[in-house]
């Protein structure tokens, strides 16, 4: 499997459409699903990955209403995606709601996936100093 990794700046067209940048777009394959992520942005799962994730979600209880609730959170507004001739996604409308998406967006390679960001949300959640902190902490756990 490829890693996704970078951050590529691009705009989306009137109809929703945005170009996948052709070095993630070698990772997420031809068709591959989108839906809602954390952080307000839309999370872009490789069909293997996507799939993989499916069966560790359906091991949640069901008796469980957190459980039902995440399982609905990324299920429900999931969609394939497939790339057309010019390199280029149909992103749904309630997806592009949900992320804030106009014009300006930033996507990024993020190991396993792929994420799309509004840029001004992008930028801001980049100027957020109480990151630094998180990341001191996080790499201390790891042991870096």
């Amino acid at each position: 499997m490829t890693v996704l990794i970078g951050e590529y700046q691009h705009n989306i067209d009137a109809k929703g459409r945005l170009i996948v940048p052709s070095k993630l777009r070698d990772g997420l394959g031809d068709l591959f699903i989108a839906t809602r992520g954390f952080d307000k942005c839309v999370v872009v799962y490789p069909m293997s990955v996507w799939t993989d994730f499916l069966e560790k979600i359906k091991q949640l209880p069901a008796s469980s209403s957190d459980a039902r609730r995440f399982k609905r959170f990324f299920t429900s507004n999931a969609a394939e995606c497939e790339v057309d001739a010019q390199g280029r996604i149909l992103l749904p409308q309630q997806l592009r709601d949900y992320a804030g998406l106009k014009k300006q967006i930033v996507s990024i390679g993020v190991g396993d996936r792929a994420e799309i960001w509004d840029k001004d949300l992008w930028d801001k959640y980049n100027d957020d100093t109480a990151l630094d902190e998180a990341f001191m902490e996080k790499m201390s756990e790891l042991g870096i």
